[in-house]
């Protein structure tokens, strides 16, 4: 399992009771696959800049087209920029992944037959882990979650991200969160104005 998987797993395990916005899930599903590739070697980061190493196959799927989806020539690409634009819509594709691998099922309330089902976890041996590493409060899983609202503030003694490439990773998922969250206000203003005006206020 991957970072990336683990934090979708955690995030539809608390998702009745801490509801995530999807475009903030995505954002940081795509940090946590750029930290498993700095894990593994197949990036490293030059300032802000993700310089690939050579391509090789990579077992996990998603993690193999994030991958296949970096830069590998100069000028690389930012990891801001490479945040948003992996990113894109990456909540649902990791939705659709765990289910077709029969870790997520829909599950109709009784009584409610004609509201949507809701997604629930299966008791499989990722749930298992990703459970297991929750609640060891693991550093990148741990701020990563934070960092979408699933954990409104990390407890005293857990241990911080020691890795200088992985902190400015998990910073630049923080901006991106950041100007997401501004892009929401801009938006949320723009219509309020526009129904005053619609309404003659």
């Amino acid at each position: 399992m991957t970072t990336a998987r683990d934090l979708m797993i955690v995030a539809v395990d608390v998702a009745s009771s801490q509801p995530v916005e999807q475009g903030d899930l995505s954002l940081a599903l795509a940090g946590g696959e750029m930290i498993d590739l700095l894990d593994a070697e197949d990036i490293r980061l030059d300032g802000d800049h993700i310089v690939p190493s050579s391509r090789r196959a990579i077992a996990d799927r998603l993690l193999d087209e994030a991958a296949a989806s970096l830069a590998r020539e100069a000028p690389y690409e930012s990891i801001g920029d490479w945040l948003w634009r992996r990113g894109r819509d990456l909540s649902a594709a990791y939705l659709s992944v765990l289910e077709a691998e029969g870790h997520l099922t829909h599950q109709r309330r009784r009584w409610m037959p004609f509201r949507t089902s809701r997604t629930v976890l299966v008791d499989t041996p990722a749930r298992r882990q990703a459970s297991n590493r929750w609640a060891s409060n693991e550093p990148v899983l741990a701020s990563l979650a934070a960092a979408i609202g699933i954990r409104d503030e990390r407890t005293g003694d857990s241990p911080g991200v020691a890795d200088d490439a992985v902190a400015t990773v998990l910073a630049a998922v923080g901006d991106a969160l950041q100007e997401l969250a501004a892009e929401r206000q801009r938006r949320a203003v723009e219509e309020a104005a526009a129904d005053n005006i619609r309404r003659g206020e």
